[in-house]
């Protein structure tokens, strides 16, 4: 299982490389399918369908908007465009549920709206830090945030993790674990912002905002991680999904960089105005 795992996670670290360096079409593409399959997940894990095997139509409406959103969101700079769509998917669905009514219950259609807002929608934060001015460098900070306060939390953890703070959502996680993942992601972006960011922009000094963001940043990756273990307790599953070998499904995998995305995003946009 080990190896498995680690194996599955260089994939996912390669591919997750290769996208945010190139930006632009090729990271679109790959948030847009991871977008699919987490909407999948969730609504399966909400009970949307009463066959988990096969999609109704609030679900098949939910993977056209996120095509739609997607789509909307490569070929047009317009946030309200974006908008738009989010609220026009709402309203299709909202039309389904009256046609069809009562074949679905209202439980279902907040399920499908939830899941769209949830991993589709927040995730393509990632696609607009790095379409934002100097996104190239600013885009790296939603992993940093993410999975290296997840590396940073797991070692201190099991080396001097004692008190247990969230013992019945997560038993695992101890509150040394936590303080542990803050500062280890706030220390890995001032290294990143230090020997990365400031060679490229020498006139600037950013090293303690980029600490600054991955440490917030890295509090709403736990979080995300923390509501989508919720999810699955109220729920009654144990993953997400199969997907990824080791790991789960994606909203295993994924589940604290979806909301450190837009968090890193708002952060960016507030501090770096002048970079």
């Amino acid at each position: 299982m080990f190896w498995t795992r680690l194996a599955s996670g260089i994939v996912l670290v390669i591919i997750a490389l290769a996208a945010l360096s190139f930006g632009g079409i090729p990271l679109a593409v790959v948030l847009w399918a991871i977008s699919l399959v987490a909407l999948r997940e969730l609504t399966k894990a909400l009970k949307c369908a009463a066959d988990a095997k096969k999609l109704n139509l609030l679900e098949i409406l939910g993977m056209a908007g996120v095509t739609a959103y997607y789509l909307c969101l490569y070929f047009s700079e317009n946030h309200t465009l974006l908008l738009m769509c989010i609220v026009g998917f709402f309203l299709l669905e909202m039309l389904a549920y009256v046609v069809t009514f009562p074949k679905f219950r209202s439980e279902q259609v907040t399920a499908v709206v939830f899941s769209f807002l949830y991993a589709p929608v927040m995730l393509s934060f990632m696609y607009l830090t790095r379409a934002s001015a100097q996104g190239l460098y600013m885009v790296w900070m939603i992993l940093i945030s993410s999975w290296g306060c997840d590396t940073c939390a797991y070692v201190v953890g099991m080396l001097i993790g004692k008190k247990k703070i969230f013992p019945l959502l997560s038993p695992k996680k101890s509150l040394e674990g936590c303080i542990g993942g803050v500062l280890g992601a706030a220390l890995i972006g001032w290294l990143y912002g230090h020997f990365f960011v400031e060679n490229a922009f020498p006139d600037q000094t950013v090293s303690a905002l980029i600490a600054v963001i991955c440490g917030v940043g890295s509090i709403m990756s736990m979080v995300g991680d923390l509501a989508a273990s919720a999810i699955k307790r109220n729920n009654d599953i144990k993953d997400y999904g199969r997907l990824i070998p080791g790991h789960g499904g994606i909203m295993d995998r994924f589940d604290s960089v979806i909301v450190t995305a837009p968090m890193t995003y708002f952060l960016t946009v507030l501090l770096f105005t002048t970079v």
